[in-house]
C-alpha cells in the first residue's frame, strides 16, 4: 500500500523551521547562516533559504560580520527589533504605567500618568498607549497587542472586566471600546496573575510549572500556576483569596457594596500597619513597618510572627487543596518581609496543615505587573508573527 501524502507538509515543515530559527536568534543571536543550520539540524542550503525567506519578510536583518576563518567573513543575522511592538499597562486606582517593548523583549519606552482627575478610562488608556509608543519612536500601527493588568475579575469567556473593587469606572463593555479606539488587539488580565507570569519568567518561580503567588499590599490576591498555565476558574475568580472566610473576622454578605472582605481585612496593608502599631512600630506605610520590624531584631519578632500566623491561614487553605511545591510572597508586604517573613509563614503552614510547601519572597524588585503584561503580550505576538512566515 502506498504512503499517503499529507497535504501541506512541506509548508508546515518550513513554518516549523522558521519558528525554531527565530527562537534561536532571540535566545542566542546574532548568528550566521551556518550556525543556524547547525543548531536547527538543517543543511546549509535549507538554512540559507530559511534566512532569505525571513529577511524578505522583514523579520531578520543583517547586523554585522563574523571575522575569522578562510574566505569572506560570514554575515551575522538577528531578529529585527522593529518588526512588531507590544504595550503593557499597569492600571491602579490613582495612576497608569505603560511600557513599550519591541519583539525582542527590549523595553524602549515608558510613561506614567495620574488618573485622579479623570473618569474616562478609554481616554486614559488611549493617551498612555499613544504616548508610550511615541516615546519609543514606534508607529502605533506596529503595536500588535496591548495587555492591561487590572485588579479584580476578568471574564474568561468575554475577556471583559466584571468586577474591580477599587476601579468603579472600569466595567463591562470597556474592552470593546478600547479595541475600537486603538484599532489593535487589547487584552485584560488580573494584575496578580501578571505578577505570577513575571515571577515564572525571571523571578523566584523560574523552572517551575506549578506554584502559587500570594500578593499582599493595599489589596490581597493570589495567582495559581498549574502545568505552566494560569488557572482562572470558570468566572475568573480563582485566586481571589481576599474573600476567604476566616474565623474571628466579620464576613460581609454583600460584596457588591464594596465592604472589605474577611481575609483581606486580616492581612492587607491597613492590617499590617495596625499590627505594627500594636507592637510599638509607628512608621508610615506597611512595607516600612515590616522593614522596621526586621531591622529591630528580636523586638520586631512579634510583628512578623503575627503576620505569619495570619498569612498562613490563607496560604494553608490554598495549599491543602492544590498542594503546590512553592508559594511566592509578593506585593509590597511580601517583598519587604523577605526571607524573615517567608520562613515564618512556611513553618506556620507546616504546623497547621498536612502540606509543607516551600515559601519564598518574590525574586522581582521592579514593576512585576508591568513585566508580566509585556511578557504576555510578547508571547502572543511572537506566536502570530513567527507562525506566519510562510506565504
Amino acid at each position: 500500500m502506498s504512503a499517503t501524502r499529507l497535504p501541506g507538509t512541506p509548508r508546515l515543515l518550513r513554518a516549523l523551521n522558521d519558528r525554531a530559527a527565530l527562537e534561536l536568534l532571540l535566545e542566542r543571536g546574532p548568528l550566521t547562516r551556518a550556525r543556524l543550520g547547525e543548531l536547527t539540524g538543517l543543511s546549509k542550503v535549507t538554512a540559507s533559504q530559511l534566512v532569505e525567506r525571513l529577511e524578505e519578510r522583514g523579520l531578520v536583518t543583517r547586523v554585522g560580520e563574523q571575522a575569522g576563518g578562510r574566505g569572506p567573513n560570514a554575515q551575522l543575522y538577528a531578529v529585527r527589533p522593529g518588526s512588531a511592538h507590544v504595550v503593557g499597562v499597569d492600571v491602579g486606582p490613582d495612576r497608569v504605567v505603560a511600557a513599550c517593548a519591541d519583539i525582542t523583549g527590549t523595553v524602549i519606552g515608558r510613561v506614567e500618568q495620574s488618573t485622579r482627575d479623570t473618569d474616562d478610562p478609554v481616554g486614559v488608556v488611549h493617551n498612555a498607549v499613544v504616548q508610550v509608543a511615541g516615546s519609543a519612536q514606534a508607529q502605533l500601527s506596529s503595536v500588535r497587542r496591548v495587555v492591561l493588568g487590572t485588579p479584580g475579575l476578568v471574564d474568561p469567556g468575554t475577556g471583559d472586566i466584571t468586577f474591580a473593587f477599587n476601579l468603579p469606572r472600569w466595567h463591562r463593555g470597556l474592552l470593546a471600546a478600547l479595541r475600537e479606539d486603538l484599532h489593535t488587539p487589547v487584552v485584560f488580565e488580573n494584575d496578580v496573575n501578571l505578577a505570577a507570569v513575571a515571577e515564572a519568567q525571571s523571578g523566584a518561580a523560574q523552572g517551575l510549572s506549578d506554584f502559587v503567588l500570594v500578593w499582599v499590599g493595599a489589596g490581597v490576591g493570589q495567582a495559581i500556576m498549574l502545568g505552566g498555565r494560569l488557572h482562572h476558574g470558570s468566572s475568573g475568580a480563582a485566586g481571589e483569596i481576599g474573600y476567604l472566610p476566616v474565623p474571628g473576622v466579620p464576613i460581609p454578605r454583600d460584596v457588591a457594596r464594596r465592604a472589605k472582605p474577611a481575609f483581606q481585612r486580616l492581612v492587607d496593608a491597613d492590617a499590617v500597619r495596625a499590627v505594627a502599631r500594636e507592637n510599638g512600630f509607628t512608621v508610615g506605610n506597611a512595607a516600612d513597618a515590616v522593614r522596621a520590624a526586621i531591622e529591630a531584631g528580636a523586638e520586631g519578632g512579634p510583628v512578623l510572627d503575627e503576620l505569619a500566623r495570619r498569612l498562613a491561614l490563607g496560604v494553608a487553605s490554598t495549599c491543602v487543596v492544590l498542594d503546590p511545591p512553592l508559594v511566592v510572597l509578593a506585593g509590597e508586604v511580601g517583598q519587604a518581609g523577605g526571607a524573615a517573613l517567608a520562613d515564618r509563614v512556611q513553618q506556620e503552614v507546616a504546623d497547621i496543615s498536612l502540606v509543607r510547601p516551600r515559601v519564598v519572597p518574590t525574586g522581582l524588585t521592579e514593576e512585576p505587573i508591568l513585566q508580566g503584561a509585556l511578557r504576555t503580550a510578547l508571547d502572543a505576538v511572537r506566536d502570530e508573527v513567527f507562525g506566519s512566515t510562510v506565504g
